[in-house]
């Protein structure tokens, strides 16, 4: 760092608060203060400016400690220190288990020993959660400048962009303006806890934005244009692909050429980020993240950032097939929090986006190609409960889609055999349950309705047998979407009773609620599935994978395996198009095995079905082809 600010510090700490224009004191008044006298304290305790440790938390957590649960990437508390075990599952979906050795994935025990507390400590309590990060922050900042902290406000920028654990100079810097830019705008929120904070605004702030220099990070490619509707405000920041601890242990994607002859785009994922746009960008850059997503949209700004290249296969819907198949878009948000994060401008620039791609790569316009990540099917069995659930019951699915020019209108006769999901967004309030954090959720528009298992609003909820194979009752968690139907989705009739209509829904009936004064149905008429005559079980699949034969000697067999549900006889579903028959051997990130980066393409023919909340697949063989008209 510069010379300027390697003079020995002897101001106090007390007195660095105030030559910043902070105050670095503050008595909780009151039990909502509390969390903004722990910034404070951690500022004063460590010598970080109580700015830039506001403004790093609010960008990376919106200041919520989420009640010492991890996010869906291993973050904790309002610092997002990262703590992902050993063995978790990589989003790549092919049942690899990264082994979690980047110290950028430890931040939290780190944390942790420089307190000397126990890890679990940093996790459960905020004001611990936030010294670690403090520590973490000072400890950054004396390695850059010969053991001296800076004595300005400007020059914390380097060891901020450190903190964003990003190995790329593009995603380090865009983390850091993002932090410095909040210093300079200033915030305030009421967090879900309680708890009241703010940041006041310091327009005069101008970070030494050279630091970054010094961290010697890697510099993006040139030339690499986002591939975006002229319309949007779009960047390319590039994911990482690099090596961890060999070839084949690597990060965040797959080198491939699609569309190429059965590796065509045939779906577009929409997923929450669980965390802040910055942070998302700074893990994708990571190669021990091992998760990637083509496109980050903030709806705040309206931006868009594409991180994966539309050719290449990014790691982000948690199944080999899908991701293979697909491109990933991460929206800044939180599931369970979607009426704060879910903007206008957050829909319109999604719409805009995914227009785009559907057009170019002649993606349908319909819900079991434009789907959620709650939509993506587990590869098998033992993947299921791992699957995630994002946008969540909050994503406003039909004005989306909307947006998309793909309207629900009914093209049947009010007593249709098919029905589609479409409750008014508005007028559906829906009541769900945090069953991470135990507590409800506000009863909110939501775009989804419960399934149960008898006409009756006191019949039990239905329970997935995937997601639960043990129970017998279905819950209210936002998570559990083996009782919940979505909105554009489509089921076929399997029974009526007054305001009540059955459907068949992952190999059983279920019920749910059409009132006459408020229906939240729309009659259709489509081709469904349903067994071939003789057939007394047809077996559905998480994937479409290649007959054993059709692989080359080099590359092993991807066993494909059942999922828990069945199609009986007498039971249909909608009929969603033929899907490719392949499998995509990405094994090492320098082709150094034989045929690797090999499609291998089968001769069994695959169709997609809508089974349940998320599609799967069954053989063509099983079962037919049949118009559902009426």
């Amino acid at each position: 760092m510069k010379a300027v600010r390697r003079a020995v510090v002897a101001l106090t700490v007390a007195a660095v608060g105030v030559a910043i224009g902070v105050p670095i004191t503050a008595g909780a008044q009151d039990a909502s203060a509390v969390r903004q006298a722990q910034f404070a304290s951690a500022a004063q305790e460590f010598g970080v400016p109580a700015p830039v440790l506001l403004a790093v938390s609010y960008q990376e957590s919106l200041w919520e400690a989420h009640d010492g649960r991890p996010s869906t990437t291993g973050d904790y508390g309002p610092m997002a220190l990262t703590d992902l075990p050993a063995g978790a599952p990589s989003a790549k979906g092919d049942g690899a288990a990264g082994p979690m050795t980047s110290s950028a994935l430890h931040s939290l025990t780190a944390a942790a020993a420089l307190l000397g507390v126990a890890p679990a400590a940093v996790r459960a309590d905020p004001a611990d959660n936030i010294r670690g990060a403090a520590a973490l922050l000072a400890g950054d900042a004396r390695k850059l400048d010969h053991g001296i902290l800076p004595t300005s406000l400007d020059d914390w920028y380097a060891p901020v962009a450190e903190y964003s654990g990003s190995t790329d100079e593009a995603g380090a810097r865009e983390f850091a303006d993002e932090v410095y830019a909040t210093i300079r705008t200033g915030a305030a929120r009421h967090t879900d806890d309680g708890q009241n904070l703010s940041l006041p605004a310091n327009p005069d702030v101008r970070p030494d934005t050279g630091q970054l220099a010094e961290l010697n990070l890697a510099s993006p490619p040139p030339g690499q244009q986002a591939q975006c509707p002229p319309t949007l405000d779009c960047t390319f920041i590039q994911a990482a692909y690099a090596e961890d601890s060999s070839a084949t242990d690597y990060g965040n994607y797959d080198l491939a050429d699609r569309p190429k002859n059965h590796l065509t785009v045939n779906y577009v994922v929409i997923h929450d980020t669980e965390e802040s746009y910055a942070q998302t960008v700074s893990d994708f850059q990571n190669p021990s993240h091992y998760a990637s997503a083509n496109y980050v949209v903030r709806g705040t700004t309206g931006t868009v950032t594409q991180m994966v290249a539309d050719n290449d296969v990014a790691w982000h819907a948690g199944n080999w097939y899908v991701n293979m198949h697909a491109i990933g878009v991460e929206q800044e948000g939180y599931a369970v929090q979607g009426a704060t994060w879910f903007t206008e401008r957050l829909y319109q620039t999604t719409a805009a986006l995914v227009r785009y791609l559907a057009a170019y790569y002649h993606v349908p316009l319909n819900r079991q190609h434009i789907i959620g990540h709650d939509d993506v099917p587990g590869v098998n069995t033992a993947g299921i409960p791992g699957m995630h659930w994002d946008p969540g019951p909050f994503w406003n699915w039909t004005h989306f889609m909307n947006l998309l020019g793909s309207h629900i209108v009914p093209t049947g006769s009010p007593r249709a055999p098919v029905v589609t999901i479409n409750p008014d967004f508005a007028t559906n309030i829906q009541q769900v349950t945090d069953c991470d954090a135990g507590q409800p959720v506000a009863a909110q528009a939501s775009s989804f309705v419960y399934l149960r298992t008898a006409p009756s609003a006191t019949a039990p909820l239905y329970n997935d047998p995937g997601l639960d194979p043990t129970g017998t009752v279905g819950t209210t968690c936002a998570s559990d979407w083996g009782d919940k139907a979505s909105s554009g989705q489509q089921f076929v009739v399997a029974g009526r009773s007054g305001d009540w209509v059955a459907i068949w829904w992952d190999g059983a009936k279920v019920w749910l609620e059409n009132p006459t004064a408020r229906p939240v149905l729309t009659p259709t008429s489509t081709l469904v599935v349903r067994p071939r005559p003789g057939e007394t079980s047809v077996p559905v699949y998480g994937a479409a994978y290649p007959e054993a034969s059709a692989y080359p000697a080099a590359i092993p067999v991807r066993t494909l395996t059942p999922l828990p549900y069945t199609i009986q006889p007498g039971q249909s579903y909608v009929y969603g198009g033929v899907t490719p028959t392949d499998y995509y051997y990405a094994q090492t990130i320098d082709n150094s095995i034989p045929d690797d980066h090999t499609d291998v393409v089968g001769s069994q023919r695959y169709l997609e079905i809508q089974l349940g909340h998320r599609v799967a697949f069954v053989l063509a063989a099983d079962v037919q082809v049949v118009p559902a008209f009426g």
